[in-house]
């Protein structure tokens, strides 16, 4: 990533000092992971005791009958100590940190694309310690719009399509489409025709009906789209 489009030194060097830890999540030594795990949970833990404090302060206050009550200072102060623990645990950092209009330029974009391949490489601990659906909806769909424009994240995101239309589809899924036509190109097709000729069945079916809407720009990838082709046997 360069300079000029990256997010800057000392916000990039503070999302490492909160979230350097969560690399684990997606290391292939299980230990390693196992000790990720472990941190989250610890983390989980601070965020949800942070949230009681909160809401005790939020209750206290608007109980008391002041116009202002969202503007005390317990509130306030038990707010920001929530959104610190949050800052400190995934996904809860990518919910309470703005990206301005661009996650492609925010300090935020490796914890992003770092979630998204947690899911994809190891989708089952993520659904048991972290699952958050509409989360991976609107990441990659961010990841689509800024995905061209760095190669770095080109990569990551060749990356995640192959492993994804290799699996049973899980939700939010179909998002992908969106990453792929974002993309596209030598590289992406490569490793889709790749997939689709291999002897598993779930590449077969799922690259080729990337590869079928690739060549379709225009045409919207909608459950209908999907039923249609999977119903004409010429098409795949």
């Amino acid at each position: 990533m360069t300079e000029a489009a990256g997010p800057s030194v000392e916000g990039a060097r503070e999302w490492a000092e909160r979230l350097g830890w969560s690399y684990g999540l997606i290391a292939p030594d299980p230990v390693d992971r196992g000790a990720a795990l472990a941190r989250l949970a610890a983390a989980r833990a601070e965020v949800q005791a942070a949230r009681a404090r909160y809401n005790e302060a939020w209750l206290r206050a608007s109980r008391a009958g002041s116009e202002d009550w969202h503007q005390e200072p317990s509130v306030v102060a038990a707010r920001r100590l929530y959104d610190e623990a949050g800052s400190r645990c995934l996904p809860e950092a990518l919910w309470h940190a703005p990206h301005r209009d661009d996650i492609g330029v925010s300090p935020q974009l490796p914890f992003a694309l770092l979630f998204l391949e947690w899911e994809a490489r190891f989708p089952q601990e993520w659904t048991q310690h972290a699952k958050a659906w509409g989360t991976k909806q609107a990441l990659i769909r961010e990841m689509a719009r800024c995905g061209h424009r760095d190669e770095t994240v080109k990569a990551k995101l060749l990356d995640l399509v192959e492993v994804v239309v290799q699996r049973a589809y899980r939700c939010k899924d179909r998002e992908y489409v969106r990453v792929a036509r974002a993309i596209d190109g030598d590289d992406l097709r490569t490793r889709l025709h790749r997939a689709h000729h291999s002897e598993n069945p779930w590449a077969q079916l799922h690259a080729g009906y990337v590869l079928w809407l690739l060549d379709r720009p225009d045409l919207p990838n909608t459950r209908h789209v999907w039923r249609t082709w999977l119903a004409d046997p010429g098409s795949r």
